[in-house]
């Protein structure tokens, strides 16, 4: 996968990101919208503002309930699944979990894109404006500001 030089650590190493990836999975679909995600995990009531995160989760097929802890920690986490979607096509969350599966591919329309890229920019220049530098200390959290800057370039340019 390329997204796995980026996996793992800051990106894709929280309870937050193996959440997102078992919802990917649990959805048991080919495709799914940026909308659909967000609607679903209750960030479209964030109104593209992710510094201070509301109530976020869902709940499988199975009625298990799942939450979020960091709004900006799942936006960066779908950002680079997007990114791994536009040089593969797809993602296979269960291959991220570290089983063989399906894959899934994201689509996001040009102004969900254009909105992405401005959430990912405000982080990486504002990072300890975010509730996630509540777990993090400053030098981690300007870290995993490097690291989006990295997909945020890849992703948008």
């Amino acid at each position: 996968m390329y997204i796995e030089k980026f996996w793992g650590n800051y990106i894709g190493g929280s309870d937050d990101s193996l959440n997102l990836l078992e919802y990917l999975a649990d959805k048991d679909k080919a495709e799914i919208s940026l909308a659909e995600i967000f609607a679903d995990l209750g960030l479209d009531k964030q109104e593209w503002d992710f510094r201070q995160s509301q109530e976020l989760g869902f709940v499988t097929s199975d009625g298990l309930e799942c939450e979020f802890y960091y709004a900006i920690d799942l936006i960066i986490d779908i950002s680079a699944l997007l990114l791994e979607c536009s040089k593969s096509g797809n993602v296979s969350p269960t291959e991220l979990l570290g089983d063989a599966g399906r894959s899934i591919s994201i689509t996001w329309t040009d102004d969900e894109k254009a909105s992405m890229n401005e959430a990912l920019l405000d982080f990486v220049q504002n990072p300890l404006e975010y509730d996630l530098q509540e777990m993090m200390d400053q030098e981690e959290i300007q870290e995993m500001a490097q690291e989006c800057e990295e997909i945020r370039k890849e992703l948008f340019g």
